[in-house]
């Protein structure tokens, strides 16, 4: 099953969780007292961008009935959609750029270019997910509600479909986020089934009616003879960002090492604690500047989970800060190539389709759940030692989590 005790499954002690709760306040610190011109310039260069690059598509569009404008039209289209949803959307309903105090890009009055409602993502997302990562039966992201991607959550026949499903959720990604976020707002909102006039679902009919009407029906109309050619360009391009989008998803939450958590260590956490299920809960994947626009610079989901309202252009020399901690505290920091960050998840979701009895591994020693019950018999000694230095060296060696999980497979291949 999950992990019950953190401490013990990161062979820290109470006053390392501690010690690295005070370096992670630091950066957050030194990060909130550092923002300024640079950063607000970042953003308005990104919506820039982002608005220049669907204007120039829908422009292109008006010629789709020649293959060449079709492609431009369609990619041009598509990068815009993409940044619109990772960079901006998802970036500014965090928060990141309040500070700011501009009305424009502000969390509260941004609406983003998606099927749902942003106070419903807001709710479902920030309060929900960036709470309870990855805790079993709290985070409710963590299964994408239809797929198995731990051992933790029983075996149901539906399971046996997921390799097909999953491609279903990611080619209609963005509806079944929405889909998620209005049935999670309806909950929260004790909303009764038998009303069909109320908020959430009049906030969720206009959403659908503004997207539907705007993507599938007003920009093709504009275009005139060329209205079949925009409205199929119109799909490709948000078929694109919905496959971009669950790759990237994918890539942050489900690869091997992304570990998964008890209701019971959620109950008991430290602030310390709630950090290290956030730096033990998510991936990384590498990328350069480039790519990690794109992403939103969620190639450092690790850094978005420890500081999910600090500004995204800030992540990259973060990350190197966190990565520094993760040595200096013995911890691993997941992270590796896209295409084999996303193997390593789409591998889980293939491998869960079948239920435990024909798994090789257990539910707290398997690549995508572990517990700290992996270590029963394997030679450890959680916390700080110190090694045999001269009396004057103050070196201290932490054997942490990094160096237990080395021990574990050495302990497995004898």
């Amino acid at each position: 099953m999950a992990i019950t005790d953190i401490k013990a499954f990161a062979h820290l002690t109470e006053s390392d969780i501690e010690a690295l709760r005070e370096a992670l306040d630091s950066i957050r610190r030194d990060v909130e007292q550092s923002r300024g011109h640079r950063d607000a310039a970042y953003i308005r260069r990104a919506i820039t961008a982002q608005r220049a690059l669907e204007v120039a598509g829908r422009a292109t569009l008006f010629a789709s009935r020649r293959r060449g404008a079709w492609l431009l039209g369609t990619a041009l289209l598509t990068a815009a959609k993409v940044i619109e949803m990772m960079e901006l959307g998802h970036n500014i309903s965090h928060g990141q750029w309040d500070w700011m105090n501009d009305p424009e890009i502000h969390s509260t009055t941004w609406e983003w270019d998606f099927v749902g409602p942003s106070s419903h993502w807001k709710r479902s997302h920030n309060h929900v997910h960036h709470t309870f990562t990855n805790v079993v039966g709290m985070d409710e992201d963590l299964s994408f509600v239809v797929l198995r991607t731990t051992r933790d959550e029983p075996w149901r026949p539906v399971h046996a479909l997921q390799p097909v499903l999953s491609l279903v959720v990611a080619a209609l990604f963005e509806w079944a986020i929405a889909v998620h976020d209005w049935s999670l707002e309806r909950r929260f909102t004790a909303t009764p089934s038998r009303q069909p006039a109320s908020r959430p679902n009049a906030d969720f009919a206009r959403k659908i009616a503004r997207q539907v009407g705007k993507d599938f029906l007003l920009f093709p109309a504009l275009t005139g003879r060329a209205f079949k050619q925009t409205l199929v360009a119109n799909a490709t391009a948000l078929l694109l960002r919905n496959l971009w989008s669950y790759v990237v998803i994918m890539c942050g939450h489900f690869p091997d090492g992304a570990e998964k958590f008890t209701v019971e260590q959620y109950e008991n956490e430290t602030r310390g604690e709630w950090y290290l299920r956030q730096l033990l809960g998510t991936a990384n994947f590498t990328a350069g500047p480039a790519l990690a626009f794109m992403t939103g610079n969620l190639c450092y989901q690790i850094e978005h989970h420890l500081f999910p309202d600090l500004p995204s252009n800030r992540y990259a020399e973060i990350a190197v800060r966190v990565r520094a901690l993760c040595d200096e505290y013995d911890l691993p920091y997941t992270t590796g190539r896209l295409a084999g960050q996303f193997w390593q998840a789409y591998r889980t979701v293939y491998k869960l389709a079948l239920p435990d009895r024909f798994l090789h591994r257990t539910a707290d020693d398997a690549p995508e759940t572990k517990s700290e019950r992996m270590f029963a018999g394997v030679s450890s000694q959680p916390g700080t030692k110190t090694p045999d230095l001269p009396p004057s060296s103050a070196a201290r060696v932490r054997h942490g989590l990094r160096s237990a999980l080395a021990r574990s497979r050495a302990a497995r291949t004898r």
